[in-house]
């Protein structure tokens, strides 16, 4: 049992603890229910998954454009963070490409949604895309530093351009459930590669 002070301390960091564990899981519920069912899905589908209370959602995102906004964050950051964690622990560099790549893929069939979302909020929108393009080239560009300096693939291959194809390439995924834009981007990292000597 954790002692408490008379000024009631412990008490408060224990309910801060409390706060940032639900609004990590809020966050982490949000994501998954976004890329399954939109931006649109209800507020207790993401609360169930999170295991909180609706009203736990509300108080820490008042507005749906608010928890948008914050799950869009969370994934730049998740996807910032997994590229130099992918490049030490996987087997090789093309191998961590291509799993950021799959990360990078789920986090784009979530965002498609934001612009109708937030489209009452151009200014808020405009800053997110600025923070996403800040955040992420500099991680694909090392992925891709990475793998053409272990001979996988072919040199000069530009972050933005890669970025850019396999966004191109999620854009179908909303509006046709037959289209499973990962078989095209499949392609598209193949493409990449060095072809091996015999």
């Amino acid at each position: 049992m954790t002692a408490q002070s008379p000024s009631g301390k412990a008490s408060t960091r224990s309910k801060r603890a409390d706060a940032q564990r639900n609004h990590r899981a809020v966050l982490t519920a949000a994501s998954e229910v976004f890329v399954t069912s939109g931006v649109d899905a209800p507020i207790r589908q993401i609360a169930a998954r999170a295991g909180v209370g609706m009203a736990t959602i509300y108080r820490h995102f008042p507005t749906r454009a608010d928890l948008i906004t914050a799950v869009y964050h969370h994934q730049i950051e998740e996807c910032a963070e997994a590229g130099p964690r992918l490049l030490a622990g996987s087997d090789s560099p093309f191998d961590a490409l291509r799993q950021w790549v799959d990360l990078f893929a789920d986090f784009l069939v979530t965002k498609h949604g934001l612009a109708d979302a937030l489209q009452s909020d151009s200014d808020r929108f405009a800053a997110l895309h600025t923070y996403f393009i800040d955040r992420l080239l500099p991680v694909s560009a090392q992925l891709l530093d990475a793998a053409a300096e272990a001979g996988a693939i072919k040199p000069g291959i530009q972050s933005y351009e890669l970025m850019r194809g396999i966004g191109n390439l999620c854009i179908g995924r909303d509006s046709d459930p037959r289209y499973d834009p990962r078989r095209l981007i499949d392609l598209l990292l193949e493409g990449l590669r060095r072809p091996q000597s015999a």
